[in-house]
């Protein structure tokens, strides 16, 4: 189906997925609307899909912010009149062993990865409500499908997204989609977050090794917007042919 013209609220839309995705939607007609912390790279995408007569607008969101997430949904409504889909992107990952007490890196990663999507969707389901349309997306991961060592908090908060998505799922009705899309290794900046330095440079090593595209994932984001209104896609996995 065609999706030119709908509008499609996107964090952590400066980098990686939520660039790819941004660009990828803006290239199909879509009115596409960025969140994420820095203005600046967000500025960045924003005059590359600009330069490519694509549209945008978008607003500095620090997700951990409940007001953020309604200003940048409201913005949507407003520039766009309507909001089809939020693609719940924004994530963090400084993982590390538990017996390294780094509870300020699990504190923010409950905050942003968790708490940041709860808030994405509390912003958008009144409008879908009232629209009688929607579609939620979220962005989680195959780190809670394989359990590994120095994942355990990351892969929690993003398990408890896995959760509260198939449950938003099963009460959405017949006009509310759902879906959650979970990427394997994936080139993006995730180590940044990461506030171990041998743990760091380990996930730049392995990244380099196998990881895929930020724009697969922007094209299995595309692959569950552009489906018939009657059907929804609940769950996408998508990973590099060589991670185990």
């Amino acid at each position: 189906m065609s999706i030119e013209d709908k509008v499609v609220v996107i964090t952590g839309a400066s980098s990686g997925i939520g660039r790819a995705a941004a660009k990828l939607l803006a290239a199909r007609g879509v009115f596409v609307v960025l969140g994420a912390r820095r203005i600046e790279p967000l500025q960045v995408v924003a005059d590359e899909i600009l330069a490519s007569n694509g549209r945008v607008a978008f607003k500095a969101t620090d997700v951990r912010k409940r007001a953020d997430l309604e200003a940048l949904v409201s913005l949507a409504v407003e520039k766009g009149g309507k909001l089809d889909v939020i693609v719940n992107n924004a994530g963090v990952g400084p993982i590390s062993r538990f017996d390294e007490l780094r509870v300020d890196d699990w504190d923010l990663m409950i905050d942003v990865n968790l708490r940041g999507t709860l808030y994405g969707i509390a912003a958008s389901l009144p409008v879908f409500a009232r629209q009688g349309f929607g579609h939620v997306i979220n962005v989680v991961s195959t780190a809670g499908l394989k359990i590994v060592p120095t994942m355990g908090v990351y892969a929690a908060t993003k398990n408890a997204v896995r959760t509260a998505t198939e449950a938003l799922r099963q009460e959405a009705g017949p006009n509310l989609r759902v879906t959650e899309i979970s990427p394997g290794m994936t080139a993006t900046n995730f180590g940044d977050s990461i506030t171990d330095s041998v743990m760091r440079k380990k996930i730049e090593d392995d990244l380099g090794a196998i990881a895929m595209p930020a724009e697969a994932i922007a094209r299995g984001i595309l692959f569950a917007i552009e489906q018939p209104p009657g059907v929804d896609v609940g769950s996408i996995v998508i990973r590099p042919t060589a991670q185990g």
